[in-house]
């Protein structure tokens, strides 16, 4: 509760127990065992910074903080607390306080996102369980994309990105060292099992601008930002990182403000040994850096855990304002952990601490705040406020209601996908394709002009050699025409020669008959008269023409 300017968290015998809001910064621890009443004091913070216009965060693991949003019930038990602490005097009542409902699923809530490059290397390592070499990888590969200036927003853009380095790995290496494939393969396979987890729908854009945190209500109230953690939690790994992510991200928009009358926000961070489980030396270191210098930045960091021993010695002692509930020493191990958070407190010369820390009741705790100059109280023994909104949580179709009716829902509904790292490497593959199916097109001319010349050379080769074909055909031709010509000439010649020796066969069987005749007649009138004459005429034509024919044959 916010009272006389101060936030009250208890009272330890009648005396009020408070947080100096300008202390509020020096960080705080809500530690005790399960159903101590950590939820209760929790909600009685969150309640008395908004009261005092000072924006809040809370982690919502179980669900039970969403009762904020509605006033508390009065009940019979609340009657008695109210007149034991005479809250009534105080001006304690029934309220509701500005909720702000997110969730990263986007379900119960408006929608938290944030973008692959805000989340960066370390933390984004963190979430995908990589190793060392796999990690300095994944930051050589951040660092290539800010080089070439291409955004890395959601986790098709990771993805490309791997990809693109895989892909010309010995080009990057000459510049980064060895890069390999194999590394980038495990880091693909961790992307992957992120967008299962549900990557797809908190890396992404419009991310979370921290602005949007650091609202008061429109009765002044700081705005009490609930996560809703629920289904987060069931990753206990992503929870802590995503936690951390936000307080990164405070840490670097924030500028530095020095000691203010009060903070600028308060950021509760439930089930912190998370924070710390199997982390890396490089994460643990950033956290240690985020815890000491976050104060000058105005904001608070309040851890809220079972055990002190829960958290490292060296954030540990960051943290000024103590609310102890109950420890059980079942254990050795337990025993020495109840010895070591009650040595942790200034002592109280009235009670054992150790001995009391045991023996406290639900909604009793040991506190101890620091003073205006700083110096840590001495323990006291303190029964812790109600609160004045509801303790039971409101249902999910209130918390929606809720974040449906908040301004920032509008902003933060739809999922926008800007130009990025995967549209350049889309937009340089279709580029790629395009040269390659010009240059194979260009290849295919090419080949079909040196298959077109071949053809070419080859018809006109062809033509030559029909040419000379025909040319010698026609040369044969020719020279068979002459043949046939000079054959001709020689029948002729032959025929003609036949026909003048037959023409002179025949004059010269007529001659000679006319001769052999003439002889015959001569011969044949001498010796027998006229018919000698006639028969030696006859015979002697018929001798004539013998002879001559045997002469013509030789």
């Amino acid at each position: 509760m916010y009272y006389n300017e101060k936030i009250w968290i208890g009272d330890a015998d009648g005396e009020k127990v408070c947080i100096h809001p300008k202390m509020a910064n020096r960080h705080g621890l809500i530690a005790g065992a399960t159903g101590t009443g950590k939820t209760v004091t929790l909600k009685v913070l969150a309640e008395s910074f908004s009261d005092a216009g000072v924006p809040v965060f809370l982690a919502d693991v179980k669900g039970d903080l969403s009762g904020m949003c509605r006033p508390g019930m009065d009940t019979e038990n609340m009657q008695e607390r109210i007149r034991q602490f005479g809250l009534a005097d105080c001006g304690f009542g029934y309220q509701s306080y500005p909720a702000v409902f997110w969730d990263i699923y986007g379900k119960t809530g408006i929608p938290l996102r944030t973008t692959i490059s805000e989340m960066g290397p370390l933390l984004l390592a963190r979430l995908m369980d990589l190793n060392d070499t796999q990690t300095d990888i994944l930051t050589i590969v951040f660092r290539i994309a800010d080089e070439q200036q291409l955004l890395l927003i959601d986790t098709k853009d990771l993805k490309a990105m791997l990809q693109h380095v895989s892909e010309h790995n010995k080009e990057y290496a000459e510049e980064y060292g060895n890069i390999a494939r194999q590394s980038i393969g495990a880091i693909l396979r961790g992307v992957t099992a992120l967008e299962a987890q549900g990557g797809e729908k908190f890396f992404g854009e419009p991310g979370l601008n921290i602005a949007d945190w650091f609202m008061n209500g429109m009765d002044g109230k700081g705005a009490i930002n609930i996560l809703d953690c629920r289904e987060l939690m069931q990753n206990s790994t992503m929870y802590a990182t995503f936690l951390l992510w936000m307080l990164s991200e405070l840490f670097e928009t924030l500028p530095e403000v020095g000691d203010m009358d009060k903070p600028r926000m308060v950021f509760f961070f439930d089930e912190a040994h998370l924070l710390f489980k199997d982390i890396s030396k490089a994460l643990r270191a950033k956290i240690e850096q985020v815890v000491k210098l976050i104060r000058s930045k105005g904001v608070g960091i309040y851890f809220i855990t079972q055990s002190p021993k829960d958290i490292p010695d060296e954030v540990l002692g960051q943290l000024g304002n103590k609310i102890q509930h109950a420890l059980r020493a079942y254990t050795p191990s337990d025993e020495k952990a109840v010895k070591a958070a009650a040595a942790s407190f200034r002592p109280n010369p009235d009670f054992n601490t150790k001995d009391v820390l045991t023996a406290l009741g639900t909604g009793e705790a040991l506190v101890s705040v620091l003073d205006e100059d700083g110096i840590p109280s001495i323990v006291k023994r303190c029964r812790i406020l109600p609160p004045q909104s509801m303790m039971e949580a409101v249902d999910d179709d209130i918390r929606k209601q809720e974040a449906v009716r908040n301004n920032l829902y509008l902003k933060y509904q739809t999922m926008e996908d800007r130009d990025s790292a995967y549209e350049f490497f889309q937009r340089l593959k279709q580029q790629n394709a395009r040269d390659a199916e010009a240059a194979a097109k260009a290849a295919e001319e090419a080949k079909k002009a040196k298959e077109a010349e071949k053809q070419a050379a080859k018809q006109a080769a062809a033509e030559a050699k029909e040419k000379e074909r025909a040319a010698a055909a026609e040369a044969r031709r020719l020279e068979k025409e002459e043949a046939e010509r000079a054959k001709k000439a020689a029948r002729e010649q032959e025929k003609k020669e036949k026909a003048v020796k037959s023409g002179m066969k025949s004059v010269a069987n007529t001659a000679a008959g006319t001769i052999g005749r003439e002889i015959g007649n001569s011969i044949g009138k001498s010796v027998g008269g006229n018919f000698g004459k006639k028969l030696g005429g006859n015979l002697g034509a018929s001798l004539g023409r013998s002879i001559l024919g045997t002469f013509l044959k030789m």
